[in-house]
């Protein structure tokens, strides 16, 4: 797969200041070095990209619709470059046997429909050799909003938020390992880091193991680290802005 050294020394130098804000931003709110994981963005980016992504030693990218993702799986498959894809934008239930074949973690599920549908993708992926590892390790979009478009279990619904738990939690194929959260444009960014973290604690606590928490992006990741995310989610922070054309 062929990129030009221009562009790889330029995500090269973006990945190195990337990691260096991640670990500032760690220390300034007296995290643990490396208890951030930096989950690259490559939507709307050439599989060239990815593939440079691959050589700087990142095994796992996040994209946003399933045949975007799915294009560049094959492509990179093709041309032997090993890559893990996460889902992270929203998923039609109709889409999520597809989704079940390639993706190595879903970041964006919001109902129980969905958690099932998946499960049953998962076992069918499995059953037709698509798939060689036979847990998905799911997070649970929260929504702050009520915006059905952008997606999210609505944060302030307890009861079906603990069906949706339940639902990816006691499915066959499925891990429930966390929550993550977009902030909507109109909120304080903190406020929802800050309740998504407290939602997240709780049903650690209630299920005895650590959970992870997928917030913050290019423009908010040192305020979502300061506020207790594990994952921040950067795309136009390391690739730049999406391609012409």
């Amino acid at each position: 797969m062929e990129f030009t050294d221009k562009r790889r020394d330029e995500i090269a130098a973006k990945w190195e200041q990337l990691q260096s804000q991640v670990r500032a931003a760690e220390e300034k709110a007296g995290r643990n070095p490396g208890s951030v994981s930096i989950l690259p963005v490559t939507k709307f980016h050439p599989a060239s990209d990815v593939a440079v992504l691959a050589e700087l030693g990142i095994d796992l990218v996040g994209e946003n619709r399933e045949q975007e993702a799915r294009g560049k799986v094959e492509e990179l498959t093709a041309a032997g470059v090993e890559m893990r894809f996460a889902m992270i934008g929203q998923i039609q239930s109709k889409k999520a046997n597809a989704v079940a074949r390639w993706a190595s973690e879903v970041h964006s599920v919001d109902s129980v429909k969905l958690a099932g549908g998946l499960d049953r993708g998962m076992a069918l992926a499995l059953e037709r050799g698509d798939r060689t590892t036979d847990t998905l390790p799911c997070l649970i979009q929260l929504s702050f909003d009520d915006d059905t478009n952008r997606g999210g279990v609505p944060h302030d619904d307890a009861e079906l938020l603990d069906s949706v738990v339940a639902a990816v939690d006691t499915a066959e194929h499925l891990l429930f390992d966390g929550f993550m959260v977009v902030p909507p444009r109109e909120a304080e960014p903190g406020e929802v880091f800050a309740a998504s973290k407290s939602i997240c604690d709780a049903y650690a606590e209630k299920l005895g193991r650590s959970l992870r928490l997928s917030a913050g992006m290019s423009g908010d990741f040192e305020d979502a680290i300061a506020h207790g995310s594990t994952v921040v989610r950067v795309g136009t922070g390391l690739l730049g802005a999406r391609p012409v054309g």
